[in-house]
């Protein structure tokens, strides 16, 4: 089946506007990422308070996806998708009007997370446009839409020279004022799935972590989604710190680096439809935690080399990952989107606090990197014993 065959087979201005959706939601979720040295310099911030302002939209999106993964199965992902697009317009409106000093910028960044929860609704309106046979691929090219990743670390850094951080947030919130148009046009409405005796959000939850595969989904994607995000959202921070990059040019390759790892995320999803995914996962993790503890090397262009490469290792293997979860919990994709999603978000949030602070205890950043190698370890070892002991199963542990 060919790739213009795939898109064909379903409706593919739903997958257009789910990775509309995405693409601008990932800007909104990274932007505090990406404007983190201009940030440091009109706040007079510490490394430290620093972490905590980019970390933070990863935290709130981690909670939130739950939420919206469950109201994308139960009330509908189309107005679920338009209410996070209004959430998202309203935090910008209050960071270009309203934000000043410290501790109102902490809130906002916590705001900002609403952005994150898009993936929990885009996902799920994307893979019900298409078939089973084309989920891992569909899925895939949706994701890619964390593109958004490339676009905000290129752009914000260069809007921030040549205008105050606020009107930066005012720039935003008119692409989400467009997008919020365009989405409502580009995808039908959709009949609502309530059911009553279900209708409690965390007692769904409850019921689905329960699952053994659902854990073991979710961190694969803390180490996958969740590097890959946290360590963009550092990779400004780091390259100033360690390689007297400024914010522009620190800018430009954390953006090469996101660019590589949107584009491939796609291909995961291709691969392991055909492949299998936890053969496609055995492969690449060990990538991810080699090139990580590369990065800090002394030479500029090696860091930068591996940097490409873990990233876009984290890309590859989320497509993986969302292979995984799509044929898993077909029918549950939304939740299932979501508690993932979330998992992934929070392991996005331990990888720039968990750097910078080991880097307050150390002047260096390689402890946080290699404790994060680490999980990946752990992570290839749970995917080796899955193997071992399903050796015909793609699917990975049974519930």
């Amino acid at each position: 089946m060919t790739i213009l065959t795939i898109l064909r087979s379903g409706h593919w201005p739903s997958l257009a506007g789910a990775w509309l959706h995405l693409t601008v939601s990932f800007m909104v979720w990274l932007l505090i990422g990406a404007m983190s040295i201009a940030l440091a310099e009109d706040l007079q911030l510490s490394d430290q308070e620093v972490a905590w302002l980019v970390a933070l939209p990863l935290l709130g999106g981690a909670g939130l996806r739950m939420l919206a993964g469950w109201s994308a199965d139960w009330v509908g992902a189309r107005p679920t998708a338009l209410v996070i697009l209004l959430a998202e317009l309203a935090a910008l409106l209050w960071g270009w009007l309203g934000v000043s000093g410290y501790h109102e910028a902490l809130v906002f960044a916590l705001l900002l997370g609403v952005a994150g929860a898009s993936f929990a609704v885009s996902l799920p309106i994307a893979g019900r446009a298409y078939p089973p046979a084309a989920q891992g691929f569909v899925l895939g090219l949706a994701a890619s839409a964390n593109v958004g990743t490339v676009l905000v670390l290129f752009l914000a850094p260069r809007w921030a020279v040549v205008m105050d951080w606020h009107q930066v947030c005012a720039v935003m919130a008119g692409i989400v004022g467009v997008t919020l148009v365009l989405f409502a046009l580009l995808v039908p409405q959709e009949q609502p799935r309530l059911a009553p005796h279900r209708a409690e959000w965390w007692h769904n939850v409850a019921e689905f972590i329960r699952r053994r595969s659902a854990y073991w989904l979710c961190f694969l994607y803390a180490v996958t989604f969740g590097g890959f995000v946290g360590f963009c959202s550092l990779l400004p921070l780091l390259l100033h710190d360690l390689y007297q990059l400024d914010a522009v040019m620190a800018g430009t390759v954390a953006a090469l680096c996101g660019l590589f790892g949107s584009l491939i995320r796609p291909v995961g999803g291709y691969v392991a439809d055909r492949q299998g995914g936890l053969r496609s996962l055995y492969y690449v993790l060990p990538v991810i935690v080699g090139s990580v503890v590369a990065v800090t090397s002394p030479s500029l262009s090696m860091a930068v080399a591996m940097m490409v490469i873990a990233t876009g290792a984290m890309g590859f293997g989320n497509g993986v990952v969302f292979q995984l979860v799509a044929e898993r919990f077909p029918k549950d994709i939304g939740l299932a989107s979501g508690v993932v999603g979330a998992a992934g978000g929070f392991g996005g949030f331990l990888l720039p606090i968990g750097a910078v602070t080991m880097k307050g205890f150390t002047e260096s950043y390689d402890l946080g990197l290699w404790l994060f190698a680490g999980f990946g370890v752990c992570a290839w070892g749970t995917v080796i014993v899955a193997l071992r002991t399903r050796p015909v199963s793609v699917a990975g542990p049974s519930d």
